[in-house]
């Protein structure tokens, strides 16, 4: 008899994987079901007030016109609101990570003792808490009401963020590292500025982008903390008064923009406010792709 040569557990070239195609598909289908609700958006943005409130408006801008957009950078609430928008977020993504570093870093020294206590403290954090009505009593004691640091301290600090953050430097760098660093004389603040933040710089990113993305979209904590200062209130508190009154017969918020349709505003403001980020994403993808990996594997 003839010995079999060759693997027969290889896969024939040309053979079609039924997983692998079933696996593409469901990228693809979940990656429009992200995409073609944007696209919409963006197309009632650019469409004329006729086809949108005939319902004619799906891909594709019908009646193509940019009217909309001319009338919000027109509008001096609105970028006055977007300038709100970024100093916060960016006072809150500096805040953040310096709050995140400053926990993670002795809680992932195996040498700091009750770590493991601590941490458990921040880990109960993420599911109980106090609720809307303590927050805000506490906000108002605090004398923070209608400023802008009652959308920066009170949630510029993440639980989850800072157990990312541990369980990175507790893989990522190793321990020999430190110690010989230890051996020429290294303190704690040299060994994080000069070791572990150089080496941390995916994972920072990652994080960075999690505190940007999660205060540009929040606007719940202003609609409860900004009564007054109409002038502090941030984009997307603007945005849910537009929403609103594109529902409402009644005005609710000031505004010099005004179309007849106020869907049209309504998808304008949206893609206005989610430029920005979208912008800022594919400076930080390489370091993001790297951050969420970290920890997956175990060697």
């Amino acid at each position: 008899m003839k010995a079999t040569t060759g693997n027969p557990a290889a896969p024939h070239k040309g053979r079609i994987d039924i997983w692998e195609l079933l696996i593409r598909l469901v990228i693809i289908i979940a990656s429009l079901v992200c995409l073609l609700p944007f696209i919409h958006v963006v197309s009632k943005s650019l469409s004329s007030d006729s086809f949108v409130i005939a319902n004619k408006v799906f891909l594709w801008p019908q009646g193509f016109t940019i009217e909309a957009y001319k009338k919000i950078f027109a509008d001096a609430s609105i970028l006055r609101s977007l300038y709100i928008s970024v100093i916060v977020t960016v006072l809150f993504t500096i805040l953040g990570m310096i709050l995140t570093i400053c926990a993670a870093y002795p809680l992932s020294r195996a040498q700091f003792k009750g770590r493991r206590v601590i941490t458990f403290i921040f880990l109960f954090t993420m599911y109980f808490s106090g609720g809307i009505i303590p927050d805000y009593m506490n906000i108002n004691n605090l004398g923070l009401m209608d400023t802008i640091w009652s959308l920066v301290l009170p949630l510029s600090f993440s639980a989850f963020n800072l157990l990312i953050m541990k369980t990175s430097l507790t893989s990522g760098i190793p321990v020999s590292l430190e110690e010989s660093a230890r051996i020429d004389g290294a303190g704690h603040f040299r060994i994080l500025f000069s070791i572990v933040l150089p080496l941390s710089k995916p994972i920072m990113a990652t994080l960075s982008l999690f505190y940007a993305v999660g205060r540009w979209n929040a606007y719940q904590d202003a609609l409860f903390y900004i009564k007054h200062e109409t002038s502090l209130r941030p984009l997307q508190l603007k945005l849910y008064y537009l929403v609103i009154q594109a529902s409402e017969s009644f005005q609710l918020e000031a505004t010099q923009v005004q179309l007849s349709n106020p869907e049209v505003l309504k998808a304008s403001v949206v893609v206005f406010a989610t430029l920005p980020i979208v912008c800022v994403y594919p400076f930080v993808q390489k370091y993001f792709v790297q951050g969420v990996m970290l920890g997956a594997v175990k060697e």
